[in-house]
């Protein structure tokens, strides 16, 4: 090594000038290898899409394409580096695009702010929840694009506050209410899968208060305090201050545990013990530094705001105040027939969706189903227990616990 250093000062000039950029290389080859960019790519497909002068079958394979790409959140966030989200809504709401290309459209969105807090806000922005409702009307033909529709709202509302609370001045409720008796199917399973999910409780946890010397971004993993090797565990016994050792336990008492402990040097047991923390060393009247700050990402909201995505309390209220708590009652017991002339009746797998939506409501968010709703579920869980042979036959039709199956029936008894 030590020649070729001498090598390379012997063979250098300090005074040469520095190189110049080569100019003989074609932009267009370093293209062809490396390919595109997915932002390049992005515009290319979009621009062929809002084009009404291509062919149809272009521009619906440029919108698959364009769906494909903004599958990667990354490319998802970039629609509003890229100013792409106006564009996007113009040519849904347009009325010269066919139906085809608004059901495309409404798969780009769905796809886009599905668990991506930071797209959803920048969707949001726009206002698009009555345009999005609008195609789950009657009038709309295709039940592929009242599909569609549904998971376009399901993308924008899940985990999203601010758009659940905005469903009250769109009388988005009642679209959705409605929806639970669309002729098509898969259109009900996926109304009673959103209504589910918008229900499940999502406790905020608050930001923990650490002391102001420890202070580190929320979103981002410290050192493990954690010793693995022998001596790291021998090291940590001998500087471990003298005191009983505490039992693991999810318990909030603090009284120390009564059993003892064998010290490090006379053991070889690869049990891991715990090193007090920098944060645990401080007194109990540490000063308590404001909320951990948080990185800027896609789910940045969460963190910042827990409450911004806790959908179950005004989900509730809406299930009680706009009668959809007995449409999904009336959807089990007086099934609306289904299919494009309504030859079918009956579908487990929405049943089992509905269910899924009365359980969480019943017993996560801890409700009572009254009256003639009480009744009417109660009196037709009854029915198709017997049919099944028990609990256990309708658990398996539906794939519910036995425990849910009867926690549904406490609730109608």
């Amino acid at each position: 090594m030590e020649q070729l250093l001498r090598w390379g000062i012997a063979n250098s000039d300090p005074n040469a000038p520095p190189p110049q950029p080569r100019t003989d290389l074609d932009p267009g080859i370093i293209d062809a290898i490396l390919g595109k960019s997915d932002a390049e790519l992005m515009k290319e497909a979009l621009a062929v899409a809002v084009d009404e002068k291509r062919d149809e079958d272009e521009r619906l394979q440029a919108l698959d394409d364009f769906e494909m790409l903004i599958e990667q959140i990354d490319n998802a966030n970039n629609l509003e580096k890229l100013k792409m989200w106006e564009p996007l809504q113009a040519l849904l709401t347009s009325p010269t695009s066919s139906e085809a290309i608004q059901r495309q459209i409404l798969w780009i969105l769905g796809t886009a702010v599905q668990n991506n807090p930071a797209a959803q806000h920048s969707y949001l922005a726009l206002s698009p929840l009555r345009a999005l409702l609008s195609f789950l009307s009657p009038t709309v033909g295709s039940g592929k694009t009242r599909a569609k529709a549904v998971y376009a709202l399901s993308g924008l509302l899940k985990h999203n506050s601010a758009a659940v609370k905005q469903m009250h001045d769109v009388d988005g409720w009642s679209v959705l209410r409605d929806a639970l008796a669309d002729s098509d199917i898969s259109v009900r399973r996926k109304v009673a899968f959103l209504l589910n999910s918008l229900l499940i409780p999502n406790a905020p946890s608050q930001p923990s208060q650490i002391p102001r010397q420890s202070q580190q971004p929320a979103n981002l993993q410290g050192p493990l305090q954690v010793p693995t090797s022998t001596e790291g565990v021998a090291a940590a016994a001998a500087t471990a201050p003298e005191q009983p050792a505490t039992a693991q336990s999810t318990s909030s008492d603090p009284s120390p545990s009564t059993s003892t402990s064998t010290p490090a040097s006379a053991s070889t047991s690869t049990a891991v013990i715990a090193v007090p923390s920098q944060e645990s060393a401080q007194p109990a009247d540490a000063p308590v530094s404001q909320p951990q700050p948080v990185h800027a990402n896609s789910h940045a909201s969460m963190l910042s705001d827990p409450s911004s995505f806790s959908t179950s309390q005004p989900t509730v209220q809406a299930l009680e105040q706009n009668g959809i708590l007995s449409s999904l009652v009336s959807s089990l017991a007086t099934p609306v027939p289904h299919g494009p002339n309504g030859e079918s009746e009956g579908d487990a797998d929405f049943e089992e969706k509905v269910l899924r939506a009365l359980h969480t409501y019943t017993v996560g968010c801890q409700r009572p189903i009254e009256g003639d709703n009480r009744q009417a579920l109660g009196d037709w869980l009854a029915v198709q227990s017997k049919k099944a042979g028990g609990d256990k036959g309708v658990a398996e039709k539906w794939g519910l616990t036995e425990d849910e199956v009867k926690e549904l029936k406490e609730a109608t008894a």
